[in-house]
């Protein structure tokens, strides 16, 4: 698998196709005011985000960066999902989050970091912006609602790796897979996870082969509905049930 490194998204990408143009300016625009982060910006500052930051699209098993790579750029995704995961010295997979659109990711930059601490994949394919690490610490020494934003979102992702680590050490497999699968979709009946049973089992720390025998252990009890590469949560209260044991 191709290695991509952050310096090649700010310069020549290996991989990566660039979009340029007129229609694609307005459509970064476009993306960067849907971001949280950036709500209430002024014009003029909304205009030179769109200037420092460069959009490209990333296929499919794209690694956007690898452990200790340098943290230069920050990643803002406005289409597909991108996995963050660490590898153990015997190659072990250990999956930390699952980045939808409409939030950001590597962020060692905000944090002082040098070294990234994880890797980041292209799940499906995506649309990302990237901002130099000089473009978003000056962002954010200029606009600290900014800063603040971006702490809160980082206060959730933290809050809920302690709450996996409980119940990898703590919970079974079938408590373990409700609390994700409750996490994941907010505890909304009808929520449709696009996720496969070889992700829930990196999430969780579990074996494909005992999530699925939970998943279809989960379905007979009318609790979700599995198809693929999706799993639809159907009852929320009979799952919350598993949280007691």
């Amino acid at each position: 698998m191709m290695m991509h490194r952050p310096f090649d998204f700010l310069h020549k990408a290996r991989g990566a196709t660039p979009s340029t143009g007129a229609a694609m300016t307005q459509q970064k625009q476009r993306y960067l005011l849907t971001m949280d982060i950036f709500r209430d910006l002024e014009p003029e500052v909304m205009q030179r985000l769109v200037q420092q930051t460069e959009m490209r699209t990333c296929r499919k098993g794209q690694i956007l960066y690898a452990q200790e790579d340098r943290a230069e750029v920050l990643f803002l995704l406005k289409r597909g999902r991108v996995h963050i995961y660490r590898l153990t010295p015997s190659g072990k997979r250990l999956e930390l989050a699952i980045v939808e659109p409409g939030t950001f990711f590597g962020e060692m930059p905000l944090l002082g970091e040098s070294l990234r601490h994880a890797y980041a994949e292209v799940a499906e394919d995506a649309l990302v912006c990237v901002m130099s690490r000089s473009d978003i610490e000056r962002l954010m020494r200029d606009h600290p609602q900014v800063a603040l934003r971006m702490i809160e979102t980082l206060g959730k992702r933290l809050a809920f790796c302690e709450a996996r680590l409980e119940e990898m050490a703590y919970r079974s497999v079938p408590a373990r897979l409700a609390a994700i699968l409750l996490r994941l979709s907010n505890e909304m009946p009808g929520t449709e996870l696009r996720i496969t049973h070889q992700e829930v089992g990196d999430l969780i720390g579990a074996l494909r082969e005992s999530v699925t025998k939970v998943l279809d252990d989960f379905q007979r009890a009318g609790l979700v509905e599995l198809c693929r590469g999706r799993i639809i949560i159907r009852d929320v209260v009979g799952l919350r049930a598993y949280l007691g044991e």
